[in-house]
């Protein structure tokens, strides 16, 4: 019995010693990110414990039956040195997430979940960007060596003894089998709650901005293995009371004849609203869009539907809102009958092309150019001269943005023709000719930021001299942030600030809107710019209605802004809300919370999902 007991003990030392680890892996994650959090406080640690237990019982598992079996051979030499390289083995690969978050989390806002971690729909290139991440973050791989080091050196170790084995012995060791199964169940599930711990239950623990603080990235991985996109069907409203309430059916231009121009759609990555000098002076690094704004609509409060490229197009060309919890082009819902701006403007006679200068295959845009009804696809595969490659995301932006031009003139118009640059993606390229040319004192990033603006200027000196430039509006975007620092204390949507432009080179308009706009919104906006007839479905609004709607799912809960409000909503109801109205920016100002009006935005919310969740899962959508 006692031999037994002492094999229990050292199984118990060994879950508080992993447990020890995880919460250094909390304190790495805070120091890493600190700007990015509001008020820090024990309680977002002392939760977090609830969480590490969670995931190392159900990542321990096996550890856990090895060490409480009945039976004299767990005893043995061997049997014991076999489960402590299985425990070090199993949770040094649980906590190298943990590490990869300690950079991730800029890019996403988030912990890392299933889709994340397996980069899901970049399967083809991962394996050779792996190498620069690791070179651009060496601190941090050499921060994870040091950690495993140490956690290996320091494991409880089991003290090997002679044993006798006895009938009253082995009825012990039963039952104190069953006791550790029970209390690993109870652990795992999180408690005796009725249902077992999930993500959104982390903030009991946090503000709505620090319940990643609560979270680890393995309970995150966990927890989206299976199941991660379903939507739920919602029953808030009455079918004709829903009509009332939110319609996604526009139709703004009935009768009239459509203005055919081309359309050009520029989406640059990472060119979060922090990269344009306009926005901020002071570490902006575009001359060249800042030249434009002047002569543009420039959208100054302008939101990304997500912070990752693969949540930008559908959501751009699509008006699809990223709301599933990964990437709509990765969802169960990516083969669902939709419309697009491609479709619709395919309807009226034009032609349409997207390209991406990255591999072919690289984040399924292929794919998805083939479901939004793309005419053509180009990618690296397409382009035809060789050595303008960057040796890891595919051919530079120059290049290929010189290649996007003359493609397009070859077009018949009217058509539409969009592009996604990759030059500001990690691990930032750029050739070797222009090094030094872009400010790279300041950082890699800030240098790439600054030769995409260079090739998007050398694009327009081109575009500029084609018959088909005075008849083409072309917007310009970013697909997301970047992973630039942000002011302390902010609110979490002001990480999904975008620019978003609309040059009409036959208007030469200047007007900044100070509108709450979206990517969703492109596609009505563009729609309604262009006159055209027929009634069409979208989630988003043109930039010339009243309505003026943003949501966003962040950390399991939506940020919503509805005219001066902005609020947060868990699902059921508001558990934040602020008013704006005095803000130059709804997210710059220090809100305090409101009572008015919220039964009536509760409302607003709950249709807008009501009419997303039920028409996806039903395949209604735009039908």
């Amino acid at each position: 019995m006692f031999i037994y007991l002492q094999n229990l003990k050292t199984l118990a030392k060994r879950i508080l010693y992993v447990t020890l680890f995880y919460s250094i892996c909390r304190i790495l994650f805070v120091l890493f990110q600190y700007n990015t959090f509001d008020e820090i406080n024990f309680i977002n640690f002392l939760g977090g414990i609830r969480f590490d237990l969670s995931v190392i019982i159900y990542s321990n598992i096996l550890i856990i039956i090895g060490h409480s079996i009945p039976g004299v051979f767990k005893y043995g030499k061997a049997y014991q040195q076999t489960l402590k390289v299985l425990f070090f083995l199993t949770n040094s690969l649980f906590l190298a997430t943990n590490f990869i978050d300690l950079v991730y989390f800029e890019f996403t806002g988030k912990r890392s979940t299933f889709d994340l971690i397996t980069a899901k729909g970049m399967e083809n290139e991962i394996m050779g960007l792996i190498p620069s991440y690791v070179s651009q973050y060496w601190h941090v791989a050499f921060c994870y060596l040091i950690f495993t080091l140490i956690f290996w050196k320091f494991i409880p170790n089991f003290k090997v003894c002679k044993i006798n084995k006895t009938p009253i012995k082995s009825l012990y060791s039963i039952l104190g089998f069953i006791l550790v199964l029970g209390v690993s169940l109870v652990l795992g599930r999180g408690g005796v709650q009725e249902k077992p711990l999930s993500r959104i239950d982390a903030v009991k623990y946090s503000s709505t901005n620090n319940n990643v603080i609560v979270l680890n990235t393995p309970f995150c991985i966990i927890k989206t293995l299976k199941d991660k996109e379903k939507l739920t069907i919602l029953n808030h409203f009455e079918e004709d009371q829903l009509q009332k309430i939110y319609s996604p059916i526009k139709s703004y231009h009935k009768g009239k004849t459509m203005t055919k121009k081309n359309i050009v759609i520029i989406i640059a990555e990472s060119f979060g609203d922090e990269n344009i000098s306009y926005s901020s002076p002071k570490i902006g690094n575009t001359p060249f869009l800042d030249s434009l704004i002047p002569h543009a609509i420039y959208f100054s409060n302008g939101y990304a539907n997500g912070r990752l490229s693969s949540e930008a197009l559908p959501s751009l060309l699509t008006g699809v809102p990223s709301l599933f919890g990964e990437a709509f082009i990765n969802s169960s819902y990516a083969f669902n009958e939709i419309e697009s701006l491609p479709k619709l403007l395919k309807k009226q006679g034009y032609e349409t092309a997207f390209f991406h200068g990255a591999f072919n295959g690289s984040q399924n845009f292929d794919q998805y150019a083939k479901v939004a009804g793309f005419d053509s696809y180009y990618g690296k595969d397409e382009y035809p001269i060789s050595g303008h490659e960057d040796g890891k995301w595919g051919i530079f932006d120059e290049e290929f943005l010189r290649f996007f031009g003359e493609e397009t003139s070859r077009m018949t118009p009217p058509f539409l023709a969009s592009i996604f640059t990759i030059s500001s993606h990690m691990p930032f390229v750029i050739p070797e000719r222009f090094k030094g040319t872009f400010g790279s004192s300041k950082s890699v990033f800030y240098e790439a930021v600054g030769y995409t603006d260079h090739a998007l200027k050398k694009y327009f000196e081109y575009a500029q001299t084609q018959g088909w430039y005075q008849n083409t509006i072309f917007i310009i975007t970013a697909d997301h942030c970047s992973m630039l620092s942000k002011k302390y204390n902010t609110p979490p949507l002001e990480n999904y600030s975008i620019p978003i432009l609309l040059f009409d080179p036959s208007k030469n308009t200047a007007e900044i809107n100070t509108k709450n706009i979206q990517h969703i919104d492109v596609m009505p906006s563009v729609l309604d710019y262009l006159n055209y007839p027929e009634p069409f479905f979208s989630f988003g609004n043109s930039y010339k209605e009243k309505a003026n709607l943003i949501v966003n799912l962040i950390n399991n809960n939506y940020h919503v802004i509805i005219d001066d409000y902005y609020f947060i909503f868990d699902g059921e109801t508001i558990i934040e809300i602020y008013n704006t109205s005095n803000a130059l920016k709804p997210t710059d100002i220090k809100l305090t919370i409101l009572v008015d009006e919220k039964l009536e935005l509760e409302e607003k919310i709950k249709a807008f999902l009501q009419t997303f969740n039920n028409n996806f899962i039903n395949n209604t959508v735009f039908n």
